[in-house]
């Protein structure tokens, strides 16, 4: 491992990524119940499936690029925010699956060879 004044670059601090990968449903969960939102009353009044946004709430279900738009218009949080954080979800997921390491592993063995 390369390391910057004797620094693994993982320790350093802005490399840090969490033990647990933060879903951007807890999120706007957080924020329902702030403001004393019931998701039964909110997906009511947005013409949402009651179940599609408590799995996106729970951290079950991809926030997509239309759904940020509506909590955008709904709750005043900016969509790219959403959308980042779930990109950021994403990835981190992606980084702690064993099978995709291995294979990004072999792809970068192979393109040493090009």
């Amino acid at each position: 491992m390369i390391t910057v004044q004797g620094i693994e670059p993982k320790m350093i601090a802005n490399n840090l990524t969490p033990f647990k990968p933060t879903h951007p449903g807890s999120l706007l969960k957080e924020e329902l119940e702030c403001r004393n939102i019931s998701q039964t009353q909110f997906s009511k009044k947005l013409g949402l499936a009651n179940t599609a946004l408590n799995e996106i709430l729970n951290g079950k279900r991809a926030i997509t690029t239309d759904f940020a738009l509506l909590m955008e218009a709904a709750l005043n949080i900016p969509a790219y925010i959403l959308i980042g954080l779930q990109s950021d979800y994403n990835l981190q997921v992606a980084k702690n699956d064993k099978k995709l390491l291995e294979r990004i592993a072999e792809v970068r063995k192979l393109a040493a060879l090009f």
